[in-house]
């Protein structure tokens, strides 16, 4: 596991900062919740007529005056879009910058094959996700106590679960185009979350594209579905788990073959 402690290593300062930038915010929204409070039962009956704007963003079925579903909404959407482009940057990146680096020639000096090496930076990958998700839900943690509330456990730990699964696939996705391309991955993967998260709106609009839900991330990560029923869409979270295994299963293949430069 060298090439796995390595890539944790020098991308240390990279999930570091982008673990607390994102939990800061996170824990700011928690924070500032007691001064909102007030106003929340207002806010969401205002919301919940706004017709297609509180569809798209889960408003409609969230109630403001609580705890949780201003955590849905406020945070649940930070830390979604927060988490989606870091996945992907971390993604995208991890086996085409070793051509754009030049750094190819090194790596694969080494006595393992390309299979081995593809799958130890993959499990470095999920490991930043994994410490980035932590942070922020330690982060979240401490400022909700701060504040004095105590929401449902079980409703915050699936709400993080969802992230961290959703970070997962589409880490996944672009770890299959990282597989493809020698250059250009980044603003690639960076449009992938963005279209995946842009979906979930649209099948949240209307209803004859409802079945994008099932194909981007975001519809199992969906924070209003999470709180109202305390569980996880688990037909849409497995047709998520089926697309990240197809998409490392493929990576492995392409990169086993890839002519590298």
């Amino acid at each position: 596991m060298v090439l796995f402690r390595h890539e944790m290593r020098i991308n240390k300062w990279q999930y570091i900062i982008w673990s607390l930038a994102v939990g800061m915010m996170l824990g700011i929204s928690v924070l500032i919740y007691p001064e909102m409070k007030s106003q929340m039962n207002e806010l969401s009956d205002m919301f919940s007529q706004m017709g297609s704007f509180s569809e798209a963003f889960g408003m409609d079925t969230l109630n403001f005056g609580e705890f949780l579903g201003f955590f849905g909404t406020e945070c649940g959407n930070t830390l979604g879009l927060g988490g989606g482009i870091f996945a992907a940057l971390i993604g995208v990146s991890v086996l085409y910058k070793e051509e754009k680096n030049g750094t190819a020639e090194f790596l694969l000096a080494h006595p393992i094959t390309r299979v081995e090496a593809a799958i130890q930076k993959l499990l470095s990958v999920f490991a930043q996700l994994l410490i980035f998700v932590l942070a922020s839900a330690g982060i979240t943690a401490a400022a909700t106590a701060i504040i004095g509330e105590s929401p449902d456990i079980k409703a915050m730990v699936l709400i993080f679960l969802a992230q961290l699964l959703m970070q997962l696939e589409i880490a996944s996705v672009c770890f299959l185009i990282s597989s493809l391309v020698r250059k250009g991955g980044i603003g690639l993967g960076i449009g992938i979350s963005a279209l995946f998260y842009f979906l979930n709106i649209l099948g949240n609009l209307l209803e004859s594209l409802e079945f994008v839900k099932y194909i981007t991330p975001y519809g199992f990560a969906d924070c209003a579905y999470i709180v109202s029923e305390v569980a996880l869409d688990m037909p849409k979270l497995a047709i998520g788990v089926a697309i990240s295994i197809a998409c490392i299963l493929l990576a492995l293949w392409r990169y086993s073959k890839k002519e590298i430069k």
